[in-house]
């Protein structure tokens, strides 16, 4: 494990990547003994500095829960992010392309939940019972490590590559719908680029949130009621660039959509 002198420094390092747009080199690269465990601390370093700036923790988000994105990114098991309250996005808005760092977008299903859920031995059961409705998202993936040949310590450290949150389209009780068999087709400027199926997150969307609440309880925490789970993609990511127009159709559940245009960081 990593002393507290260096997590403190390589956490000092992704606020200003997160400043200045500018990857820090590979962690995994640097620091080839860098565990699972000493990820998940920088990435405590890094909510604890959001909190203290006055952010408020809103959810969390699984990554690579789906064959796709673990083909995709060469990682072969689940990690997880938290969701500052400002990063969750309404569908329909025009977003600066410069204020994330090679973006990608990714088509998922966010669980807003109205029980606790404290695991460990959380079931898919439990997550139905404990959420109050289903609702389409897109997910903007940031990057403040380097892109290439990141390891699972380098997504997890990056707080899994949370950029925000686009919700909208039609939500739904858990009950209300086959979840597994939601599917969505993801268009960049009109075109076609990505379809999938929620199945393809562990078989169940909802096995993620249950996934991340008994991963939480090996660090001492839980998923609270209020809180917005991503429960992992369904199609791989894809690329943007400055004036790309984003429509996730969800067929009966609606569409989000975003844009990304090319114009001054917003502070």
């Amino acid at each position: 494990m990593l002393d507290d002198a260096t997590l403190t420094e390589i956490a000092d390092e992704l606020a200003e990547a997160a400043r200045t747009r500018v990857p820090v080199p590979l962690l995994s690269v640097r620091y080839p003994g860098m565990s699972v465990e000493d990820a998940y601390r920088v990435q405590k370093l890094w909510r604890q500095r959001g909190e203290a700036a006055g952010r408020v923790v809103a959810g969390h988000k699984i990554g690579l829960t789906s064959r796709a994105m673990q083909q995709a990114t060469g990682i072969s098991e689940p990690d997880y992010g938290i969701i500052f309250e400002d990063a969750i996005l309404e569908t329909g808005r025009t977003l600066p392309w410069q204020q994330f760092t090679h973006p990608r977008v990714e088509v998922e299903l966010a669980f807003l939940l109205k029980e606790d859920l404290v695991g460990p031995g959380i079931t898919l059961i439990d997550v139905l019972r404990a959420t109050d409705y289903v609702t389409p998202a897109l997910e903007i993936l940031d990057s403040r490590v380097e892109m290439e040949w990141r390891t699972i310590v380098d997504t997890i450290s990056d707080n899994a590559a949370l950029g925000a949150v686009v919700v909208g389209g039609n939500p739904v009780k858990p009950d209300a719908i086959d979840l597994p068999w939601v599917s969505a087709i993801l268009l960049r400027n009109e075109v076609v680029e990505e379809t999938g199926v929620a199945a393809g997150v562990l078989g169940h969307p909802g096995r993620g949130v249950a996934w991340l609440a008994n991963k939480l309880a090996v660090h001492g925490e839980s998923l609270r009621a209020g809180e917005l789970i991503l429960a992992g993609s369904f199609t791989r990511p894809l690329w943007v660039a400055a004036g790309d127009t984003i429509h996730a159709d969800f067929g009966m559940l609606g569409r989000v959509t975003c844009r990304f245009e090319s114009a001054p960081i917003l502070h």
